[in-house]
């Protein structure tokens, strides 16, 4: 195998990084003082790297400028402390290279590109739709598999393809099939970073091999989940199944509904942002906002309690 991977490309993006939501007002406008908030409290919570703009941000209904806008708020509140990959992902080659020249000029570290949906390429299709991503730019690029979202599972064999391309240097691999990841960890050279896209698998795939995890999770639990990821990267499995007890029923509760919906009005309780979504993005239903309440609850994060 060929270790092509950029020196230090790995390293900023090995851990627990978050993947960002967005949060708006009431009027739908971009929130840019909670925003701001937002980066502030996981970077003092001590989070490995951040991800603006992946599609637990909403991305796909942002306008570009407040895409850009997102990630620049981000970037300057990171000041350079931690790195952050910021999602550039869609169904349009053209475009999705258009948007990455202009997130260039922002000074982030690099680019998340999740698969293309609807159009359901073939393995071949999603190898050159990347590589022609990776040529368009000099930034560290990280796939994003997640077929349930997007009806295309990029393959092991067409991962190990693209993992010979120089600045490709990972995948955030939310198959859910442990088996398939296994196979990705034994075929891609080591540097090659396989990130978990679902929080529930992040200490079996760091077992294997895998690096981290780009959470929703750690929008909640910033500091608890960055524990987590650091004591299975470590080795202490006993004290990361200790943790991964403890929050389980959160890392579920997030999904009880299409992310981010859930996540955002755990927030919302949690006195973090305005439980504002963007259609077609529409609030959990009265059940699953009791069943989460409950949750937050047993863990003291509802706002104003502590257990």
């Amino acid at each position: 195998m060929i270790d092509n991977a950029p020196e230090g490309g790995t390293k900023m993006f090995t851990g627990c990084g978050t993947a960002l939501v967005t949060p708006f007002r009431a009027d739908q406008s971009l929130d840019e003082a909670a925003m701001r908030s937002l980066v502030k409290r996981q970077i003092d919570a001590g989070i490995d790297f951040l991800v603006p703009c992946g599609t637990t941000g909403e991305s796909p209904t942002l306008t570009r400028s407040e895409h850009l806008r997102v990630v620049e708020i981000t970037v300057q509140e990171a000041g350079g402390r931690v790195p952050v990959l910021a999602g550039a992902g869609g169904y349009n080659t053209h475009e999705v290279i258009e948007l990455i020249s202009e997130l260039e000029t922002i000074g982030l570290s690099g680019i998340l590109s999740v698969t293309p949906y609807y159009n359901k390429p073939t393995q071949e299709g999603l190898y050159q739709h990347f590589r022609s991503i990776a040529e368009s730019t000099s930034l560290p690029v990280i796939l994003y598999s997640v077929q349930s979202r997007t009806a295309v599972n990029i393959e092991p064999a067409t991962l190990v393809r693209l993992s010979e391309i120089r600045n490709i240097i990972g995948v955030k691999e939310a198959s859910g099939s442990i088996s398939q990841m296994a196979s990705i960890l034994a075929r891609v050279p080591e540097s090659f970073l396989v990130l978990s896209g679902d929080d529930a698998i992040t200490l079996p795939l760091i077992a294997l091999g895998g690096r981290g995890v780009v959470s929703v999770v750690s929008n909640e639990i910033p500091a608890e989940f960055g524990e987590l990821t650091r004591a299975a990267l470590n080795g202490d499995f006993v004290r990361a199944r200790e943790l991964q007890r403890k929050y389980q029923a959160l890392m579920e509760i997030n999904f009880i509904e299409t992310s981010p919906g859930p996540v955002k009005f755990a927030m919302a309780r949690m006195g973090l942002l305005e439980p504002v979504w963007r259609l077609p993005m529409v609030p959990p239903q009265a059940a699953s906002q009791q069943r989460i309440e409950n949750a937050l609850e047993a863990l003291g994060l509802l706002a104003g309690v502590r257990v």
